[in-house]
């Protein structure tokens, strides 16, 4: 996920910043309200990460203005504050959640993953790399109108790829979004699965769709190889 922090505490913004890059998040923060806002319309983030109290902008005003333009990138809430009105008020300027001060950042993740997943379901749109396509709706995969008997894991791989084709998925993207950070980054269970997948969405067909960056992870052609 592309994760944008909005955070005026620089050093929780920092390790925030720190713990989702590690976690294989490409991460950006801002520290003001203005600044944020900003970012957010037109950063083409997956998931924003927004104080409540930021200076210039509180955080409710620029969900507020967020939402008023159009965008819908799912919002995460942050704030030292958990009395019921200031929850309500944040979630009626369009915040998808709220996390209290202090909180666990493995629930921090959990809860970006579950936003993540809601909005890739809201637009579950069919995806297309030259003839091979996937739609989410029926989970079906086709090559040229052939259709593609896939796992449900590596319908899921591949919808990744597909929905990031041209950019490099990194190993720890896979785990996190696909197991859920679950599975040892150290056994070869995704490489399994990578090769299952050329054997059945390239090979048969000829195609070289799936490239692997060494020491990187791995790219889909957006021609479909």
């Amino acid at each position: 996920m592309r994760v944008l922090v909005v955070e005026d505490e620089r050093r929780l913004a920092q390790l925030l910043a720190r713990g989702l890059t590690e976690a294989g998040h490409d991460t950006e923060t801002r520290f003001t309200g203005p600044d944020g806002l900003l970012a957010a319309a037109g950063g083409h983030f997956d998931a924003v990460v927004l104080d409540v109290m930021l200076p210039g902008l509180d955080g409710v005003a620029v969900c507020q203005r967020l939402r008023q333009a159009g965008h819908r990138v799912p919002v995460l809430m942050l704030t030292a504050r958990g009395e019921v009105p200031d929850r309500v008020a944040g979630l009626d300027a369009g915040a998808d959640d709220y996390l209290t001060k202090p909180f666990s950042f493995d629930e921090l993740l959990a809860r970006l993953r579950a936003l993540h997943r809601r909005s890739a379901d809201a637009a579950a749109a069919t995806l297309t790399a030259g003839d091979l396509t996937l739609d989410p709706a029926s989970r079906r995969v086709a090559r040229g109108g052939t259709e593609i008997d896939v796992s449900a894991r590596e319908f899921d791989i591949l919808a990744l790829l597909m929905a990031r084709a041209g950019q490099c998925v990194t190993r720890y993207q896979i785990l996190d979004e696909v197991w859920d950070g679950e599975t040892d980054l150290r056994s070869n269970v995704i490489d399994v699965y990578i090769a299952t997948l050329r054997g059945k969405v390239d090979k048969p067909f000829g195609r070289h769709a799936i490239e692997t960056l060494r020491g990187a992870g791995y790219r889909l052609r957006p021609d479909g190889g």
